[in-house]
């Protein structure tokens, strides 16, 4: 259901239509940001009168990165709160509040609860899918104990869905768009690995779960604006559980039959993670609805955070073309050796670098970790977080931090791999290992539980891209601009770049 906006006959019937829809969104919010714990004995950033605040918010949608960084050097290792659109947030930096978020308990500072708060999850996700995720268990069990068998699949879906999707003729150079074609191929190969072969090549399936990042995120905008009873129905999110509900059907069954037959017997049985969580679940956990929505959560997690990663990395590629090399005679050794096993591109320090160098400079988030709090709170210093407050912590300002990284903010491609030889404890300078001073997955147990895979798959694209491609950017065109709303950070999402097949 979409909304409907009525046929207005003259100007002025126009205008006290606008006023009005003005006034009840101004309303709306006023009684959203009333319903907010008290903050009053943490400062704010901008304004804490109820209009300024209102009009902070607004301006906080375009101007985020600056009200964020100013709270950042004004009240570093402190907490402060901004006005966002619909609700005050507390914004914490510093290795000790990363340690305190670290060990605090689900019933005092809580990530489900405030996921569930930004994103309307009990809406957009599905109620049983928020409320009993036990496919994040599934997810961080099985996936990490079978990402070198499921390596092969990958890398052979990540060179069909390059050549497939790119299209390339001869060596001739062709302006693609990048974030789009990322998407696609990103799609794909996550599929590989949630579904197999041959659904995760069938168009319609790589377009619902692309799409379906774009309706969780509108619906939840909607949702924060209106009444619950009424926004719920105005999104598309249950069309596409059905839309999802007719791919994943005749797969299940067939699947299901296959398990009550043979069981653990099954010759050949699939490795993917629809097949673990037939093989993890029991009852109504196996019945189709419910599988589709959580194929569709994690790729709505998925999707939209890879796809963004590997469109900067993309960006960066075509921005610094000197490095390029580098990353071959690294590659190149290695996969002559070994071939493409995922032992291999481990040992592919300088690819791991490139990718972790990127998200330090360009995450998809000005804050990170949010947190909500379950009960008063009290840190180590004193401040008192209330029930009900929503907590994050200013990530890009401590990425950028030249008192955490030297030269912060100059992009230095291999910075990490040089950092594995300095101190002799490599393993923690690799991409999607977390710590106080790198939280583009989080950190703690609440990191993200899809991160090691996550890492192999971007890691091994990069590689396949450098020994493949050759890119740049388009005939006088600087590395595009992120594209910046609220806390999110997004590749940007309209530039092109020049691709061609490698010239030897």
């Amino acid at each position: 259901m979409q909304l409907q906006i009525p046929e207005l006959t003259d100007h002025i019937s126009y205008a006290t239509y606008c006023i009005g829809a003005i006034i009840a969104a101004v309303t709306l919010i006023f009684i959203s940001k009333s319903d907010n714990p008290n903050l009053d004995n943490i400062p704010t950033v901008g304004s804490s009168t109820w209009l300024g605040s209102w009009w902070a918010g607004i301006k906080f949608l375009v101007n985020a990165t600056d009200v964020v960084q100013e709270g950042y050097e004004k009240y570093k290792g402190t907490p402060f709160k901004v006005s966002t659109f619909y609700r005050w947030m507390v914004v914490v930096s510093g290795r000790q509040y990363v340690e305190e978020f670290r060990k605090s308990r689900d019933d005092e500072l809580n990530f489900l609860e405030a996921a569930g708060d930004i994103l309307e999850a009990k809406y957009t996700l599905g109620h049983d899918t928020h409320y009993n995720p036990y496919h994040i268990a599934i997810l961080r069990a099985r996936i990490n104990r079978n990402l070198a068998a499921i390596h092969a699949d990958i890398k052979d879906e990540i060179v069909t869905a390059f050549d497939e999707i790119l299209d390339l003729k001869g060596h001739e150079w062709k302006s693609v768009p990048a974030l789009t074609t990322i998407q696609q191929i990103v799609s794909r190969t996550n599929n590989r690995a949630f579904v197999g072969l041959p659904l995760c090549r069938d168009p319609d399936w790589v377009n619902l779960n692309i799409e379906f990042t774009l309706d969780v995120v509108k619906a939840a905008a909607i949702i924060n604006l209106f009444p619950r009873l009424v926004a719920r129905f105005m999104t598309n999110v249950p069309a596409s559980n059905r839309r999802g509900v007719k791919h994943l059907a005749p797969l299940v069954e067939a699947r299901r039959q296959q398990l009550d037959e043979y069981s653990t017997s099954w010759a050949d049985k699939p490795n993917d993670l629809l097949h673990w969580f037939l093989e993890g679940s029991e009852g109504a956990q196996r019945d189709v609805t419910n599988i589709t929505s959580r194929i569709l959560a994690i790729n709505f997690a998925a999707i939209h955070t890879s796809s963004n990663s590997f469109t900067q990395t993309l960006y960066n590629l075509a921005a610094y073309p000197q490095y390029i090399q580098d990353l071959r005679d690294e590659v190149e050794p290695i996969i002559r050796e070994e071939g493409w096993s995922k032992a291999a591109v481990a040992k592919m320090h300088k690819v791991d670098s490139f990718m972790k160098e990127t998200q330090r400079m360009n995450g998809i988030g000005l804050v990170n970790m949010v947190r909500k709090s379950m009960k008063d709170v009290t840190f180590p210093d004193g401040t008192v977080i209330p029930q009900g407050a929503l907590v994050a912590m200013a990530t890009q300002p401590m990425h950028l931090d030249n008192e955490i990284y030297d030269n912060a903010e100059t992009f230095d491609p291999f910075r990490f791999a040089n950092m594995r030889p300095e101190d002799g404890v490599g393993v923690k300078h690799q991409f999607p290992v977390t710590s106080p001073d790198y939280l583009v997955f989080g950190h703690g147990r609440h990191a993200c539980p899809g991160r090691f895979f996550a890492a192999s798959t971007l890691n091994t694209m990069l590689a396949h891209f450098v020994v493949s491609y050759d890119v740049k950017l388009e005939e006088n065109a600087t590395r595009p601009r992120n594209l910046r709303i609220g806390t999110s950070i997004a590749a940007n999402p309209t530039a092109r770049v020049m691709i061609r097949k490698r010239v030897t």
